[in-house]
């Protein structure tokens, strides 16, 4: 069942039990309401007529006493209502002129006597010839004997006209309620069907997505601020966020196809080496019968060259490997033990060590001050390699020129800067430098480098906290300045 068809049931059936609870209360309230004033209207009749009689005692034959009970001729004359006066001891009825005219008595039966004894007046609603009418009772008593009951009298009025009446009002309240209930379902449908035709939008909206992977495709809402308005704005903004996820796993699935094609090229190039110097030591090496001496000085140099390259390759491999372990810990959410660590003596080792690195630019080093004091959370083996990456790839892209290291200090924080003059790049370049496997040169061959430095520096950088600042220009040389947080001794605060 859909829900457009239980809201309009729901509707429909609150609507019709209020409209049954309004037209029986609406009923009951006008049948009182009516019959209450007839009742009162004809009980203050029947109470004048009787105030009235006149009550005459006679001795029969037999020598007892019995009253002869008169009706007035104003009232025997009366024509709004029907008045009869029966004697129970003379056997004798008297009765208004209009009962006379329609030939018809008030009926009494051995229950009226009998309510008669109980109580000295009651209602009755009856037919009698055809005719609806409503009968009050009222006893006659021996005045000397409030329990001998001599006679009755009974006032009536029509009442088919009220009767008649109610009974079309039953089936006029029946036929509206039933036609109200009609236009309202009608008319709950068709406000169902509007006020849900957003989802309708909602479901055609994701069917479409579904199908189609559109998902800039929005849904379309003018109506109000309410409920659904506030789910349609939230699906769209849900879908917003899904097509800038849906952008971001593409990118990343992308960035890892690239990944794997550059890692292939990057293992393949080393396999080759080494495969094509394996071949060449086996095809040396291999003696026929009567070959020449082992000990041929041209094959042992060839030999010696051979190795050297096998073992140059291998050593790349290995620091790419590594360098891949790196970034897969990366990935995998690895976090480094970090302590507070001295810069100073850090700084110094990698000065030491890096004077050793190859190089073609001149070494030299800065003003380091400002690193007197001061204390960052890290580990010592990660900001050590972190600085090698830098100055190694200074010193990789600077043929001649120099490369410089020094520092600064900027409130709560100190930076390294290494500064070279060498060839530089591009402004645009600049984001795509920690890229796995980017290579700002444009030939792969010109330096060596596997690409993946810059992004094992970011990630560093990233572990404590820190932050880098680019500065570059072609041909004139590149400077990085890496952020740490840092502390210092109170003297230096």
């Amino acid at each position: 069942m859909s829900l457009r068809l239980r809201l309009t049931m729901w509707y429909s059936g609150i609507l019709a039990v209020t409209l049954m609870l309004f037209g029986i209360s609406l009923y009951f309230f006008l049948n009182y309401y009516v019959y209450n004033d007839l009742e009162n209207s004809l009980k203050q009749n029947a109470e004048t007529t009787y105030s009235r009689i006149q009550s005459h005692p006679t001795m029969t034959l037999k020598g007892s006493l019995v009253f002869d009970l008169e009706l007035e001729n104003r009232d025997l004359n009366a024509t709004n209502t029907y008045l009869q006066l029966y004697n129970f001891q003379m056997k004798s009825l008297k009765r208004s002129a209009v009962l006379d005219y329609y030939n018809f008595n008030l009926p009494i039966d051995q229950n009226t006597i009998d309510m008669l004894k109980k109580k000295k007046a009651f209602f009755v609603k009856t037919n009698v010839s055809g005719q609806d009418l409503l009968i009050y009772h009222m006893g006659l008593y021996d005045p000397n004997n409030s329990n001998q009951l001599l006679g009755v009298l009974q006032a009536a009025i029509p009442i088919g006209t009220f009767e008649k009446f109610f009974n079309a009002l039953q089936y006029t309240l029946a036929f509206l309620a039933l036609l109200t209930i009609l236009i309202a379902a009608s008319f709950g449908w068709f406000m169902a069907r509007k006020a849900l035709m957003p989802i309708d939008q909602v479901i055609a909206a994701a069917n479409q997505i579904e199908k189609g992977d559109d998902l800039e495709r929005r849904i379309e809402y003018n109506g109000p601020n309410d409920e659904i308005g506030r789910l349609t704005d939230t699906i769209n903004g849900m879908l917003a966020r899904m097509q800038v996820i849906y952008s971001e796993l593409n990118e990343a699935y992308r960035a890892q196809r690239r990944f794997v094609s550059d890692a292939s090229h990057e293992l393949r190039t080393p396999l080759t080496t080494i495969r094509g110097n394996v071949d060449l030591l086996e095809k040396m090496w291999k003696q026929p019968s009567g070959s020449e001496q082992l000990a041929n000085p041209e094959k042992m140099e060839i030999s010696l060259e051979a190795m050297q390259d096998i073992a140059g390759e291998a050593q790349r491999m290995s620091r790419l490997v590594n360098n891949l372990l790196a970034l897969a810990r990366a990935d995998a959410g690895f976090q480094m033990e970090k302590s507070p660590q001295e810069l100073v003596p850090l700084v110094e080792e990698v000065i030491r060590r890096a004077q050793f690195l190859p190089r073609a630019a001149d070494w030299e080093v800065g003003d380091l001050d400002v690193l007197e004091g001061a204390i960052i959370l890290g580990n010592r083996d990660y900001i050590q390699q972190l600085l090698f990456i830098f100055i190694e790839n200074a010193f990789k892209y600077t043929p001649h020129g120099v490369v410089k290291l020094d520092a600064l200090r900027s409130r709560e924080q100190v930076g390294i800067r290494v500064t070279d003059t060498g060839i530089g790049m591009d402004k645009e370049e600049i984001p795509l430098i920690f890229e796995r496997f980017y290579r700002a040169d444009p030939s792969r061959g010109e330096t060596s480098g596997t690409g993946l430095g810059l992004s094992i520096a970011k990630w560093i950088i990233d572990e404590h906290k820190g932050s880098i600042e680019v500065t570059t220009s072609k041909e004139k040389g590149s400077t990085f300045i890496i952020w740490f947080p840092a502390s210092f001794s109170p003297s230096l605060q």
